[in-house]
């Protein structure tokens, strides 16, 4: 939450100099009128400017907002550490029921980071912001186990000769799953089908 004071002619004016300075919209906004202002007498005489503290939230404030109000909403006991790093927003949960934050597959967790995505860019002007959710390492483990799987299928369609074809996976499994066997001379990959059933092929070349 980044917070500003300003002075104008009223508190419109001082409002309308953050909303420009900071390229943001009256949304993204908290404002509190320290002094709403006087004309004076005859609006000359005792004349006094307005002032007020903007609060203007952030990607990162807009995303948390939203994760409270899910969590609660979901009933889910968990925690969860956000923080900018890198120009992403990265968001890590932790807790007794974590799975169901997870999903299958972590089909709850890339649903739930694609909407954070849309949450803090909806007001963010500033060039696009990406947001990343994990659970406890659930993706790091996932991309392990990827590999071990592309590995496997790898030697087993070289032993065969034939095609082995993987079950659907998202575009992100799906690339770990290309770059792990971009270095094996006798293997290609490919991927094949219609979202969300598009799956990687493994060939011999």
């Amino acid at each position: 939450m980044i917070v500003v004071e300003r002075s104008a002619k009223s508190v419109e004016d001082a409002v309308n100099q953050v909303l420009k300075e900071y390229n943001v919209s009256r949304e993204d906004v908290a404002v509190e009128v320290l002094e709403a202002g006087n004309k004076g007498f005859l609006g000359i005489l005792g004349n006094r400017q307005a002032r007020v503290r903007v609060s203007i939230k952030t990607p990162l404030d807009h995303v948390k907002a939203f994760l409270d109000s899910v969590v609660e909403k979901m009933g889910l006991r968990v925690v969860y550490d956000i923080k900018e790093e890198g120009g992403h927003v990265k968001v890590n949960f932790s807790g007794e029921n974590v799975g169901l934050m997870i999903g299958r597959r972590g089909e709850n967790l890339d649903a739930l980071q694609h909407l954070c995505n849309i949450v803090a860019n909806r007001y963010n002007s500033t060039g696009y912001i990406r947001v990343l959710l994990d659970a406890e390492n659930y993706r790091l483990k996932r991309e392990e186990a990827l590999k071990k799987l592309a590995y496997r299928m790898a030697r087993k369609a070289i032993e065969t000769g034939k095609n082995v074809v993987l079950e659907p996976m998202t575009s992100y499994e799906r690339r770990i799953i290309h770059l792990a066997l971009q270095g094996m001379p006798d293997i290609q990959t490919y991927s094949q089908g219609e979202e969300p059933y598009r799956k990687v092929v493994i060939a011999v070349k």
